[in-house]
């Protein structure tokens, strides 16, 4: 994390995780004053996004909105808008309030690596790139946050709000708010944080099976297998002898609990010396769909 109206402090996050500057930052706030110092809501969509807020935060709810001039194009990777939420770990909020600035802060990891979960997963990511890591436990979520850009009433009367990337605040739940669109296909840089192509991805190349009979081992080589639920009536598990095996939600196939588990899952199979992940598909719906979508983009990045 830096101060985020530091354009050097900022540029030191860049260099720690090797992220190129085009990947814009999400900057974190207190409270709706300290939004105030980074970010504009559009008169158009401010009842939904005092509403989304009012519902969602502090939690891992991120708006892209119009920035103010005090933010450094580093943070933004010099687009007009700026991505902002304000976080509940209690020790990440103490930190914001003792320094009474925003802090940007992406994921502790090297650029398109697999998102860390915890402080161990971190010192292994960036052990002497950042001089301290603070421990406030594992992630409550899993994933990273939802993101969104909201805009004026759609047909019919209801706030747009289109899903930039899908997170533990899912579809389900913004539906009460608004329409929810897909974003559309980005074409070169991003627009927003979390939207590469080729994102969260194991050093060990990765393969979604989306069904059971499109498996076929290779002679010699290692395979590990992502599972669900871990149940034999999905297909998977029967399917070869797997040389390392993770399960997201075991026997009951709790999305929320898979979300936990994920990035865990996925780092102690990419260092289990296998030749490739094997994952089986996730449903998408409700928190599924992000695991899903950090899946799909981990499967492009080989």
């Amino acid at each position: 994390a830096a101060d985020a109206l530091d354009a050097e402090a900022c540029a030191r996050i860049f260099e720690a995780k090797g992220r190129p500057r085009f990947d814009p930052l999400i900057v974190h706030v207190r409270n709706e004053a300290m939004l105030d110092e980074v970010a504009e809501v559009p008169a158009a969509a401010a009842e939904a996004v005092r509403r989304l807020m009012a519902e969602f935060w502090p939690g891992p709810l991120t708006f892209v909105l119009p920035r103010r001039p005090a933010v450094p194009d580093i943070v933004t990777a010099g687009l007009p808008t700026v991505a902002v939420r304000s976080p509940k770990n209690p020790l990440f909020r103490a930190v914001l309030k003792e320094l009474g600035r925003p802090l940007a802060a992406p994921s502790a990891n090297r650029f398109g690596s697999i998102s860390p979960t915890s402080a161990a997963a971190v010192m292994a990511e960036l052990a002497g790139e950042i001089p301290l890591v603070v421990d406030a436990g594992a992630c409550s979520d899993g994933v990273e946050s939802t993101i969104v850009r909201v805009g004026g009433a759609a047909a019919g009367g209801k706030a747009r709000i289109e899903l930039l990337r899908p997170g533990p605040v899912t579809v389900e739940m913004l539906k009460r708010f608004g329409k929810v669109e897909p974003a559309a296909a980005a074409g070169g840089a991003p627009d927003a944080p979390g939207q590469l192509a080729s994102h969260y991805a194991p050093r060990t190349p990765l393969r979604l099976l989306g069904r059971p009979e499109d498996f076929e081992a290779a002679p010699g080589r290692r395979y590990a297998l992502l599972s669900y639920r871990g149940q034999e009536k999905d297909g998977y598990l029967g399917l070869h002898e797997w040389d390392a095996l993770q399960v997201l939600s075991p026997g009951s196939g709790k999305l929320p609990e898979a979300a936990v588990r994920f990035f865990f899952a996925l780092r102690t199979l990419d260092g289990a010396g296998v030749d490739e992940i094997v994952a089986e598909p996730i449903p998408k719906r409700g928190v599924g769909l992000a695991i899903a979508d950090r899946l799909e983009r981990a499967a492009a990045a080989h």
